[in-house]
């Protein structure tokens, strides 16, 4: 009934998606198995894509060539980029989807991919011979070969369900869990564990008022998130804040005696950045109330998602509380939040491609590695999909570095320090975070990803155009001199010095109060090269003044990760023997043992790992 694939994926969450759509692109055979068709790309939870931190991952998965970016795009029903009170380091896009249209886009984009079919099913059994995986089996008893195995199962790994007292089997509410898939691993030698993450209540829209609450509009001129010509949004739809007070508490805390969480029934670990409602009461209980976001399912739908009220608490207690929350008096619950255990497997058995250290050609990404988040599961499955097909065509790895992208941070964090709760991506994690813009995830990650095969030559050609351009008014502004007469009406608006003689335009651009478009608008030169240029303003002059004003703080990140990766990349084998390196401390020595580091970067990452363990291997090394 089926043929040998070149590349199997277990899983049409947003892992398994892009898994799928990245080792069929670069043209595998490819089997894309999930337990219902109907739900490719699900947003399980709340309905948007983005946000800080995990905004730069889908605008660096869609310069790689995936799919998020394009989807979101095109079902956004509202855009707002985030801090931008703050650095360009630490803008964040963010859309709210519209939730059908999403996965049902998803679903048309790989329906559109060749190389690529479905399957209806369950995989409970990974095949394999020689430590080295064959295929899979199904809940149907079929046995379906393929060179590689990508798995990418979210919560559904012996998921269980939790709303107050009652507790059943499911990966989401209304869909069964996948049995069997983990103790197949656990045989294998894996190790596994539990984690926790929870939904809230979804609502009428009908019955909120929101008179009573304060709109969050979008951004006038919205942006998007693809470096391909999708379009922007002409209309969108508002959110909305709320709050809780003391009284919401009040009614929370009569059921903390029937909460799953507070009972021990759930032994998982939840998320940190993202708890529910009650263990935010609890943890915080000096505050008196917490801010809520209101947040539309769709276009065309009353359903609303209360983001920041996630909760398994019995039913009627979430009803009781949500009903004092002001404009929710007379709310209707579509809906009743819920927490969801499931099983993990521990990142640390994993190498840098996201292929498991047991198994070969055995692959590992998303909520199976302990992470939480469409837009960090969207990047490992990206990246898994790409590994599989380079490896089972004898092709080297494509990994990314700390210095060269998020997704390089999240891996490497995976891999080298593990998790013990859900990991989720902030700016803060990634050290060299003003080279990471989203900004420029095209001119860092584009090439990358063409040179083996996935992003196309048209997107290479706009990446090429736009450098050009980039280049281009980046010379004219640092050459380019302005008289006062020019300039100096201007000046005196935006409340910084005239100036008395012919300046660089570089000199005036550095001012933090004068923004490029002051000087397009004043200085006839400039506005005149750009349209002689014939430059799409849009996609290069935010880069360029963000470069120039930060050129000084760009060039010493650079120099700093360049710098560090003359010993990142040392090597380090498998079989190195670090027992006989007394001059290591014994924690050193049992955990590199343990982890077996492929570089001298990588150790260094290792919780436990000194400096100077990391120059006695230096030295040893002969460096």
């Amino acid at each position: 009934m089926f043929k040998e694939y070149d590349v199997i994926v277990v899983g049409a969450g947003h892992a398994g998606s892009e898994a799928a759509a990245a080792a069929a692109n670069l043209g595998s055979s490819v089997l894309l198995i999930t337990t219902n068709i109907d739900n490719i790309a699900q947003m399980s939870c709340n309905p948007a894509m983005g946000g800080v931190a995990k905004g730069q991952i889908v605008r660096e998965i869609d310069a790689l060539g995936g799919y998020s970016g394009i989807v979101t795009d095109k079902t956004m029903i509202q855009f707002r980029m985030l801090n931008r009170s703050k650095g360009p380091a630490m803008w964040s896009p963010r859309a709210q989807s519209d939730r059908m249209m999403f996965s049902a886009e998803w679903r048309r984009m790989l329906e559109n991919t060749q190389n690529l079919d479905f399957w209806q099913d369950t995989v409970n059994e990974i095949e394999v011979k020689n430590d080295k995986v064959i295929g899979v089996k199904t809940a149907l008893g079929l046995t379906i070969k393929s060179k590689a195995v990508v798995l990418t199962n979210g919560t559904f790994l012996n998921g269980i369900i939790h709303i107050g007292e009652k507790q059943f089997g499911g990966g989401r509410i209304g869909e069964q869990a996948a049995v069997g898939l983990t103790a197949s691993l656990v045989s294998l030698g894996f190790e596994s564990g539990r984690m926790k993450t929870g939904t809230p209540v979804r609502i009428d829209g009908r019955s909120i008022n929101f008179s009573k609450l304060i709109e969050q509009k979008g951004d006038e001129e919205p942006g998007k998130f693809s470096f391909t010509e999708t379009k922007p949004l002409t209309k969108q739809r508002s959110c909305y804040l709320a709050y809780t007070s003391l009284e919401v508490h009040d009614i929370l805390r009569t059921g903390f005696e029937k909460s799953p969480m507070f009972a021990g029934r759930i032994q998982g670990r939840g998320p940190r950045y993202c708890p529910s409602i009650e263990d935010k009461i609890e943890r915080f209980s000096d505050k008196s109330r917490h801010q809520l976001f209101v947040e539309p399912q769709g276009w065309n739908t009353v359903e609303y998602y209360l983001n920041g009220f996630s909760s398994s608490l019995p039913e009627n207690i979430q009803y009781a509380a949500l009903k004092k929350i002001v404009g929710f008096e007379n709310a209707k619950i579509i809906k009743p939040g819920y927490a969801i255990e499931y099983d993990y497997f521990p990142p640390t058995q994993l190498n840098y491609t996201l292929e498991t250290k047991k198994i070969e050609n055995l692959y590992f990404a998303g909520q199976i590695n302990g992470t939480t988040g469409y837009e960090e599961a969207g990047a490992q499955g990206l990246m898994a999909g790409i590994n599989a097909h380079l490896k089972i065509h004898q092709k080297g790895d494509f990994i990314l570095k700390r210095h060269e992208a998020y997704i390089g941070v999240l891996i490497d964090d995976l891999i080298t320090k593990g998790v013990d709760e859900p990991y989720r991506m902030f700016t803060s994690r990634a050290e060299y975070r003003i080279l990471l813009r989203q900004d420029n995830a095209d001119f860092r990650l584009t090439p990358l990803s063409h040179k083996i095969g996935l992003a196309s030559q048209e997107r290479m050609d706009k990446v090429i155009s736009k450098k050009e351009n980039y280049d281009e008014i980046i010379h004219f502004i640092k050459t380019q001199s302005v008289d006062p007469s020019e300039v100096n009406l201007m000046l005196t608006k935006m409340e910084t010095p005239e100036i008395s003689q012919k300046t660089k335009l570089l000199n005036l651009l550095v001012r933090p109060q004068i923004r490029i478009n002051d000087l397009i608008n004043s200085v006839n030169s400039f506005s005149t090269f750009l349209s002689n240029k014939g430059i799409n303003l849009d996609e290069t002059i935010e880069e360029v003044e963000i470069f120039i004003k930060y050129e000084s703080y760009i060039s010493k990140e650079q120099e700093i990760a360049d710098k560090l990766s003359k010993f990142e990349d040392i090597p380090l084998y498998d079989s190195f023997d670090y027992q006989k390196l007394q001059s290591l401390s014994f924690e050193a020595r049992e955990k590199l043992t343990r982890m077996k580091p492929k570089t001298i970067g990588q150790a260094s990452r290792i919780s436990g790992i000194s400096p100077s363990d990391i120059s006695v291997l230096i030295v040893y090394l002969g460096r």
